[in-house]
């Protein structure tokens, strides 16, 4: 049985959502909202997330567990950039995490990375998923919220279905606005196409949104397709073995939770110096004034 963890005196965390909309923050709600457990230890690197706050939703506070950073969010905080990881966006992905994704059956799915999954706490299992989808949202847009991509080589440019235009890959996961028939995502093409490009104001570049999008995605190449997590048709590129993308997927997920009992060629090699785990530990509140690189 776990039990919650006292009070934390950390400052809160804002996510660039709530920086982008700054009438709909309740700093003090924010205040006086339950903390989530420390954040989980990784394999590689000695350095945790702090408690975040974690809004009322499905899981409680308790069970909710930061991921480790993964290297490129440590490195853009090294570089001093704001354009990192929102440990906030750990929260939304425990939060409204398919309940199947933590299904026994699941370890299968995930044991390149994660060879103890069936043997975790709820708890683990979901800072896991957090930690993954930084990874992939690390590889495929360089955690940035408002990338977008346009491919011009005729083999993998094709017509966005909902747009009518030349496809366009978006946000931290890189998706689509025809995912929003194609999964249910909360896109609004309507509202959306007269914005410029990049604009944060975009319904696919809100992080909320995309990040739920691809938990949709997930679901379903995991458990409606039954395809594993590493596979040739996967939604992302980056988890097609073998390609220069998946390298660079694999590279991210070295900072792995160490629940996961994960085999590194380097365990823990990397201390990021004090100055780092102070900036770590504070990047969410600075980024609200930040804007994107």
């Amino acid at each position: 049985m776990q039990v919650p963890p006292p009070a934390q005196t950390e400052q809160p965390l804002q996510t660039r959502e709530s920086a982008q909309q700054p009438s709909d923050v309740n700093p003090a709600a924010e205040a006086t909202q339950p903390q989530s457990q420390p954040g989980a230890q990784g394999q590689e690197l000695a350095i945790t997330q702090p408690p975040v706050p974690v809004p009322p939703g499905p899981v409680p506070a308790y069970e909710i567990k930061p991921a480790p950073p993964t290297p490129i969010a440590v490195k853009k905080v090294e570089l001093g950039s704001n354009n990192t990881w929102d440990p906030q966006w750990d929260v939304l992905i425990e939060e409204n995490l398919p309940s199947d994704l933590l299904a026994p059956d699941m370890a299968a799915a995930v044991r390149p990375f994660c060879p103890r999954f069936g043997s975790l706490t709820d708890a683990d299992k979901r800072s896991f998923w957090a930690y993954l989808f930084q990874a992939l949202a690390g590889a495929e847009a360089g955690l940035r919220p408002n990338a977008d991509v346009r491919h011009t080589d005729p083999s993998v440019a094709v017509i966005d279905k909902v747009t009518h235009r030349t496809a366009r890959q978006q946000g931290l996961l890189q998706v689509r606005y025809e995912d929003a028939t194609r999964y249910g995502c909360d896109f609004d093409w309507e509202a959306d196409k007269h914005l410029r490009v990049g604009d944060p104001d975009k319904t696919i570049l809100q992080p909320k949104n995309n990040l739920m999008c691809g938990l949709r995605i997930m679901e379903n190449q995991l458990v409606d397709l039954h395809r594993p997590l590493l596979s040739n048709r996967s939604y992302w590129g980056t988890l097609h073995p073998g390609t220069a993308g998946y390298r660079n997927f694999a590279r991210e997920m070295a900072n792995v939770p160490v629940a996961c009992g994960a085999r590194t060629a380097h365990h823990r090699s990397h201390a990021p110096d004090q100055g780092v785990r102070q900036a770590m530990a504070t990047r969410g509140s600075q980024s609200a004034a930040g804007g994107e690189e």
